[in-house]
């Protein structure tokens, strides 16, 4: 086998430490997937001439990734954590780094609890800052893509959310068993693939708001596209026909919401 087939074999999770506090690579790819979508945003506020305000887009910042981080922690505890009842009768324990002493991060997080956090949020900052909301959510559909590329890397690095068994020659040992890299391929269909789409529709948009519509549609498709190659969570498994995830059918939902959506504002012309 190649070095790439165990990789996990050689690679250390942990890319520095800070006196005795280690800094592990996933940490560092939420970071940079945070920062490369603010700074994806001012590029395009500046390219489109966005009246966002001297600061807005910085204050939205704070906003959002309070929103994200809460709602992807909670929305995890919620949809896929065993420990549900646990973590609501002790909810000082849902950021609690450390088990039995030992610091091992903060583990668990829904990108759909993450949405619904992001979606608070800008509900929040639009109405306290007057500004529309449907402008907002054009921007983040631009803005946000590329960052999942960091976060899917992030997943792969910190040997998470693994893929199905595989005898092809880019497999990853996982554990003994061979597997897809899914999380490379996740990182290519929700990060390159929704910003290819996205951008290219944008010289199509006919109302504000639209593109978050079909960010919506297209990450979902991708992502229950990727989930083929992607392994259940254990704690869940299968939900349908012994190859569906819970992932693919909340993403095919919210397909199909956005789809339900934008075919009512089109039809309506409504600006939101």
């Amino acid at each position: 086998m190649s070095a790439w087939n165990n990789i996990y074999e050689t690679f250390d999770p942990v890319a520095f430490h800070i006196f005795s506090l280690p800094i592990h690579w996933y940490g560092i790819m939420y970071v940079l997937a945070l920062l490369s979508a603010l700074y994806i945003g001012k590029y395009f506020i500046k390219k489109d001439n966005i009246d966002f305000g001297a600061k807005g887009i910085d204050i939205y910042f704070i906003y959002v990734e309070i929103g994200v981080i809460l709602g992807a922690r909670l929305g995890y505890i919620l949809f896929y954590d065993t420990q549900t009842l646990f973590y609501l009768s002790h909810p000082w324990q849902i950021f609690n780094p450390f088990v039995e002493g030992e610091f091992v991060g903060i583990r668990g997080m829904s990108y759909h609890g993450a949405v619904l956090g992001f979606l608070l949020a800008t509900y929040l900052y639009s109405k306290k800052h007057k500004i529309a909301i449907g402008k907002i959510m054009d921007l983040v559909a631009i803005s946000v893509p590329l960052a999942f590329v960091f976060g899917r890397i992030g997943n792969f690095l910190n040997k998470e959310l693994i893929g199905r068994e595989t005898d092809v020659p880019w497999g990853i040992l996982v554990e003994g068993i061979m597997r897809h890299p899914s999380q490379l391929y996740e990182a290519v269909l929700e990060g390159f693939g929704v910003f290819a789409v996205v951008y290219i529709y944008r010289r199509f948009q006919s109302y504000s708001g639209e593109l978050i519509l079909v960010y919506g549609f297209s990450y979902g498709l991708f992502r229950a596209i990727a989930e083929i190659w992607r392994a259940p969570d254990i704690q869940i498994g299968y939900v349908c026909c012994g190859a569906v995830t819970q992932g693919q059918v909340m993403s095919l939902v919210m397909s199909l919401t956005c789809v339900a959506a934008w075919v009512y504002f089109k039809n309506r012309s409504v600006r939101i």
